[in-house]
Order: C-alpha cells, then sequence, then structure tokens
C-alpha cells in the first residue's frame, strides 16, 4: 500500500467511559499515567476560588467576606467556610494541586484540616506522612 497523500495515520487505543453523566478519555490499560483518576476537580475549583478571595481581600478589591459573598451571590458563612483553603500548608496544595495527589477526605473535612498546624496537615489530609 503506498501512500501518496502524505499523510500518516496514528491509532491510538483509547476507552470512553461515563464519569459523572460526561464521557471521559481513558489511556491504554497499559500505558501508566501520570495523573491520577481519582482527583476530583471540585477540590482544585475549591482552593482556586479560596485564593482568588484571598487576594481579592489582600489587594483591597474588596473589604471584607461579606462583600465577596454579595458579589458572588452566596452566603457568607460558605465563604468563610472555603477561604480556609486557602490557608493549607505548602506542602499540601503542593500534592494537591501540581502533583495532583488525591486526598483521602471529602471536600468539607479538607476545609477543618486547614486549623491544623502545618506539619500535621500532610498526615491527615493524605493519610501518611509527607514524601
Amino acid at each position: 500500500m503506498t501512500q501518496s497523500s502524505g499523510t500518516i495515520r496514528i491509532v491510538i487505543p483509547l476507552a470512553i467511559r461515563k464519569r459523572n453523566g460526561r464521557p471521559k478519555i481513558l489511556p491504554p490499560a497499559d500505558m501508566e499515567t501520570t495523573e491520577p483518576t481519582n482527583q476530583g476537580p471540585h477540590v482544585l475549583r475549591a482552593v482556586a476560588r479560596a485564593w482568588g478571595w484571598r487576594r481579592k481581600l489582600e489587594t483591597g478589591a474588596m473589604a471584607t467576606l461579606q462583600d465577596i459573598a454579595a458579589a458572588e451571590k452566596i452566603s457568607g458563612r460558605f465563604v468563610g467556610r472555603m477561604m480556609r483553603l486557602a490557608y493549607l500548608s505548602p506542602d499540601v496544595l503542593e500534592r494537591l494541586v501540581t502533583q495532583r495527589e488525591p486526598a483521602a477526605l471529602s471536600l468539607n473535612d479538607l476545609v477543618t484540616v486547614a486549623d491544623l498546624p502545618w506539619p500535621e496537615q500532610a498526615e491527615v489530609v493524605f493519610g501518611q506522612e509527607g514524601p
């Protein structure tokens, strides 16, 4: 068979599965992935929101948590609770956001971990000592 058009066709065996009602493309089973598949995007989104709110307070764009709540059309209590995620230890944030290591806790439990001292947070969040 000759290829006169100059194009090359590459076939990658991928699987498509539904997760939360949305299609998700999975790599071949024998291929090692660099990103765990069980890291939920809701954790990343919550951390990003908390850091955005923290920046607004620090720069003076918003004066209080109630101002943020009014602008986002959510309750002040929710903003105050989620803001704790912006104060997780740098080690925990790096493992959650950069390395996409899944937390052994729910998002609500993750919020309460921010009250712990930084050296203890990694053990509680990931169920083990840091790397």
